[in-house]
């Protein structure tokens, strides 16, 4: 039986705009529904999909066999500041719900910073339990970025229902 995916990560992909060559960071990816989605789009590009858990990222190969074995897709169970992703850079890193972004992220975001390539971006989407705290999860998700040396470019609220998603997009500084 294959999983359905969530309208969540159609919507994150079709933000991202997936070129073939694209080097994509995904942070984490769970069982891998979006690379699945990417890796389709991918010819010389590769994504790197991280997670903290060992069973999601168990789950993540099993769904994206075809695209690790022909080198598109890499899984790494770690979390974000932990993963060993030697000198790979990226031109697009993204998440979806993962609240750090807005919470407190410092750390991670200086860690993000140095993986992006010039001229990279950062999209980050969060769709909350309420659509009541899209704006207040924009503001501290734009807040955060600017404080760590990011440019906010955009903030997109997709139209998802029952509750909206919202995404902020930056460069690194």
């Amino acid at each position: 039986m294959t999983k359905s995916i969530a309208d969540r990560l159609t919507y994150a992909f079709e933000i991202l705009e997936v070129d073939p060559s694209d080097r994509i960071l995904e942070i984490g990816c769970g069982y891998g529904a979006a690379a699945s989605l990417i890796c389709g789009r991918l010819v010389d590009g590769k994504i790197t999909a991280i997670d903290q858990s060992e069973k999601m990222i168990r789950a993540a190969e099993k769904l994206n066999a075809p695209f690790v074995s022909a080198g598109k897709a890499i899984f790494l169970a770690a979390p974000l500041h932990e993963a060993d992703l030697g000198h790979s850079r990226f031109n697009k890193i993204f998440a979806v719900n993962v609240n750090l972004f807005w919470m407190k992220a410092a750390r991670e975001l200086e860690w993000i910073r140095e993986l992006l390539l010039p001229g990279g971006t950062l999209y980050l989407f969060n769709q909350p339990p309420s659509a009541g705290k899209l704006q207040s999860i924009a503001d501290s998700t734009g807040q955060n970025l600017t404080d760590a040396g990011f440019t906010v470019k955009q903030i997109k609220i997709g139209d998802q229902k029952p509750i909206p998603l919202v995404c902020v997009i930056a460069v690194g500084g």
